[in-house]
């Protein structure tokens, strides 16, 4: 077990701000999100708010899902529970564990703040990077140039769930890539100029 309970992203200026709240950018310090720790190491901080916790811990891939085997520490008065373990790579499954204070009461949870999830009806969050690399700069520059006001607005909001299936009957769902050329064109061609996703976070029913 490689767990350091003790080390965290989170500054007394977060907690700061967190506590009176006024933390503008959460998402870059709460969830599991993957740490470079040295030239050739790399791991994940994991921090979650659970006020009324007794104990919190990671479970996941990375340590046989084993209740207490990570451990996290509770910062201060903040409710928030944090910690760093360098067993967690990329695409690990993971939940938090949460004993509650009251009752006894343990339950895993997936991550409020996971940059992705399993599909449906699994419900483990997942170790992601956000190194994408955008290709939309010109397009940026061109929006730049115009107001939206100059032109109608017309917005077609779609339940990406449900708009199309898979011909394929063991999938239940079509992939953003597989979507984005089929709902334009069907946007398009009746006349709409925006599209509204529906959702774009997960939920427990698709329809």
């Amino acid at each position: 077990m490689i767990v350091h309970p003790e080390r965290t992203l989170l500054t007394e200026q977060d907690l700061h701000l967190f506590n009176e709240g006024t933390h503008r950018r959460l998402y870059e310090r709460l969830g599991g999100r993957l740490v470079a720790l040295g030239p050739d190491a790399e791991g994940a901080h994991f921090a979650v708010w659970a006020p009324n916790a007794e104990a919190v811990s990671v479970v996941g891939d990375f340590n046989d899902w084993r209740v207490d085997d990570a451990p996290l520490e509770a910062l201060g008065s903040s409710g928030i529970w944090a910690g760093l373990d360098e067993r967690a790579r990329p695409g690990h499954r993971y939940k938090f564990h949460i004993r509650s204070r009251h009752g006894g009461y343990s339950v895993a949870k997936a991550d409020p703040f996971a940059l992705s999830a399993e599909t449906p009806p699994a419900t483990a969050s997942v170790l992601s990077r956000l190194d994408h690399e955008w290709g939309d700069a010109e397009w940026m520059a061109r929006r730049a140039r115009h107001n939206a006001a100059d032109a109608p607005i017309s917005i077609y909001e779609v339940h990406l769930g449900s708009w199309r299936r898979p011909d394929d009957p063991d999938r239940e769902f079509l992939s953003y890539r597989e979507m984005a050329e089929p709902l334009a064109q069907y946007a398009t061609e009746l006349g709409f100029s925006h599209v509204e996703l529906l959702p774009v976070m997960e939920h427990p029913f698709y329809g």
